[in-house]
Order: structure tokens, then C-alpha cells, then sequence
């Protein structure tokens, strides 16, 4: 390709900059804040532990049935178009709450309305995320041998949306929900105009095969099957995620309620927690050159079923700070395991299949703990958390047994 019809960010490395890493910084950040944010306006607007889990499931559920056609769609208009358009989307929803919120600050009208912010910015979001990875792929392609570094900004953008965005939203709400709204309606509007400058697709079909969703998933789900080791370990971070999940969800109940803290304190324990993954992360990255997947992802694995063991009983805010922020490390460092894992297994032929059947089974858990927190009375979270958290144990424990002798994680 000539210098005339190249791209300027192909042309110019810090083109990056304003193409593709402000765009995800602005949506990510918006990303965060909304997950972790709009569970606690819920809580805050209605003061019920049931609405609260009922609205972190549908954040969720729709974000699940959303996922194979937003990959479609992404396939078939472009990363650009849907990042700009999911991203305006969600800036006019956020905004329309913002001023019923405003006007209805209690009572039915109020609670009907944060239940649709939940569930339309669920589906906005997952949307705007997808496109933002499929931007982010192709710049990493484009970069050629110093692709590892795009991945790697990349990912200090979200570790860093997801350190902040949690605070942030709690913070904000103690000037009450319209304010925290506006926020994330505002960056959300700058994702959407900064998406205007994110490189088109390569190569956009003109038209998507009917049954492209369902036929691409069910390839993945057969890849799945026919790699033994990958399978082991999905299904041993399945059950962990169920576990992780319903932290997430009962969090507000949990730290508010039974502890007596704010909604500031909420957001603490996940930037906490946001803060320790990434440093396990770069730990883990040094770790498995030296010694290797199966011990490190086994030594994540104990760690995380222990530490969340520990935050099921723990008897103050701090202990559970503390040993949240231990549970997602280790969560973190057995994703960096996952991730070698299947660049090496999965045959490049069907890595995108398989690689959205792997992330769909992954989520999951997380509407279930949603339900689970829905239905559970405040006072027995204890004992639930405590019940999913023995059935990771299990998980991750046979996951790694059937993995010691498996040359995928000795090689």
C-alpha cells in the first residue's frame, strides 16, 4: 500500500492517539462508571436490596443477547459506525434519565426509570465495547511487530477506567443521581464525537449470511469441545466468575447496609481491586517466563478461592476491601493463563468464533448472581456468597487437576 491511500494513523504512529486510545479511554471510563455506578443509583433511589440485584442482571441479560449480533453488526457496518452510534445512543439515554431523575428524584417514576437506564445501558455498552475491541484489534494489526504495545496501552486504559470509574460514580452520587448522570452522559458524548475519528474497517461485507450469529457460535462452542484444556479451564473460571459476580452484585448491599459505609466506599473496594489486578497482571506477565502456566494459574486459582472464602465472613469494611482487591488479582492473573491459553489452542481459522463462545459462557454467571442477590433476603448474602464460593473451590480445583499433566500448560 502506498503513502497516498494509507491511513494517517498507519502513517503515523501518534495518530493512534486521537484515533483510537482517546476514543476507548472516554468509553471505557463511561463503561465503568455505568456498570458499578447504576446499581448503586438503585440502591440510592429505591433503598431495596432486591432492585438492586434485579438491576445488575439487567445490565447483564441484555448485554448477553446482544453479544453475537453486535459482533454481526460491527462485521457488517464497521467498528466506527456502531462505536459512534452505540456511544450517541447511550448519551441520550443517560441524559433522559438524568432529567426524569431530576424531576422524579423518589417514588415509582423513579424506580421504573433507573430499571431502564440498567438494562438500556447494558446493551448500549456491550455495543460500544465490541466496536471499541474491533478498533483496537485492527490498530494492533496495523502496527505490525510493536502490536504488543498497542495491546498493552490498550489494556492500561481499561485497568485504569476500572480504577477510577468506580469511585468516581460513588463519589458523584453523594451530590445525588442526576449529577452522576450527567457525567457519564457527558463522556459518553465525547466517546461518541471521538469515534468520528476512529480508522474504518479494512474490509466491511456488504451483506452478513443469515444464521451468522447462531452458526458462528456454535463453531466456537465445538471448538471449545474439541480442546480439552481450554474447556477445563472455562469451566473452572465460569464458576469463579459466579462467586465474583455476586460480590459484584451484592456489593452495595454489603458495604452499605451491613457495614454502614457510603456509596463512595463501594466504589473504593472495586478501584481497589482495579489497582491489585493490574499489578498482578505485570507480575504474571514475569512469572509465567519463569515458571510456567500450570503453577501459576493454580497458585491464582488457591489464592482466589481462599480470599473469597475469607470475604464471605469478613468482619469489617476493611478486611473485605482488602480481601476483594486479593480475589481479583488472583482473578487477573488466571485470566493472563486464559489468554495464553487459547492464543496457542484455538486454530486461527475460528479464533473470533471461539473466542466469543468462550467470552458468552464467561458472562454468564454474572445476570445469575444478579437473580441471586434479587432473591436473596440482605441478611442471608453471608451464606450464599459463602455456598458459590465453595462451588469455585470445586471448580478451580478440579480445573487444575485435570490441567497438571496437560502438555497445553507445560509447554
Amino acid at each position: 500500500m502506498s503513502l497516498s491511500v494509507a491511513p494517517r494513523h498507519a502513517r503515523h504512529p501518534t495518530g493512534l492517539m486521537g484515533s483510537v486510545y482517546l476514543p476507548r479511554t472516554a468509553d471505557a471510563l463511561a463503561l465503568a462508571m455505568s456498570t458499578y455506578g447504576i446499581p448503586l443509583l438503585v440502591l440510592a433511589t429505591t433503598n431495596s436490596a432486591a432492585l438492586t440485584g434485579l438491576a445488575f442482571a439487567l445490565e447483564w441479560i441484555p448485554r448477553l443477547a446482544a453479544f453475537g449480533w453486535a459482533g454481526a453488526v460491527v462485521d457488517r457496518r464497521g467498528a466506527a459506525v456502531v462505536f459512534h452510534l452505540a456511544s450517541l445512543g447511550r448519551t441520550l439515554a443517560l441524559a433522559a434519565g438524568a432529567v426524569v431523575l431530576y424531576l422524579h428524584p423518589s417514588g415509582h417514576v423513579a424506580s421504573v426509570t433507573v430499571m431502564v437506564l440498567a438494562a438500556t445501558t447494558g446493551v448500549l455498552t456491550e455495543f460500544s465495547y465490541i466496536a471499541a475491541e474491533t478498533a483496537g484489534a485492527g490498530a494492533a494489526r496495523r502496527a505490525g511487530r510493536r502490536a504488543h504495545r498497542v495491546q498493552a496501552v490498550l489494556l492500561g486504559i481499561d485497568q485504569t477506567a476500572t480504577l477510577s470509574g468506580p469511585a468516581l460514580a460513588g463519589l458523584l452520587l453523594l451530590a445525588g443521581p442526576p449529577p452522576m448522570l450527567a457525567v457519564v452522559t457527558v463522556l459518553s458524548l465525547l466517546a461518541a464525537l471521538l469515534a468520528l475519528r476512529t480508522p474504518p474497517s479494512p474490509v466491511v461485507p456488504a451483506r452478513a449470511p443469515r444464521g451468522q450469529r447462531s452458526s458462528g457460535l456454535r463453531t466456537g462452542w465445538r471448538t471449545i469441545r474439541s480442546l480439552p484444556a481450554l474447556g477445563w479451564l472455562v469451566t473452572g473460571l465460569t464458576l469463579s466468575n459466579l462467586a465474583t459476580g455476586l460480590l459484584q452484585a451484592a456489593g452495595p448491599v454489603i458495604v452499605v447496609q451491613h457495614f454502614g459505609q457510603s456509596t463512595t466506599a463501594v466504589g473504593l473496594v472495586w478501584s481497589a481491586a482495579a489497582a491489585a489486578t493490574l499489578l498482578s497482571v505485570t507480575i504474571c506477565r514475569f512469572a509465567l517466563d519463569r515458571l510456567g502456566m500450570w503453577p501459576v494459574g493454580a497458585a491464582c486459582a488457591a489464592l482466589a478461592s481462599l480470599a473469597c472464602l475469607a470475604a464471605a465472613q469478613a468482619p469489617d469494611y476493611r478486611s473485605y476491601l482488602l480481601l476483594v482487591a486479593v480475589l481479583m488479582a488472583a482473578e487477573g492473573g488466571m485470566t493472563v493463563v486464559l489468554r495464553t491459553l487459547r492464543s496457542r489452542l484455538i486454530p486461527p481459522e475460528a479464533f473470533g468464533s471461539t473466542l466469543s463462545a468462550t467470552i458468552l459462557i464467561l458472562l454468564l454467571p454474572f445476570p445469575v448472581a444478579g437473580v441471586l442477590t434479587a432473591l436473596t433476603p440482605p441478611d442471608a448474602l453471608g451464606h450464599v456468597i459463602t455456598t458459590c464460593a465453595a462451588l469455585q473451590a470445586l471448580g478451580l480445583l478440579c480445573a487444575f487437576a485435570r490441567l497438571r499433566t496437560d502438555p497445553a500448560l507445560r509447554t
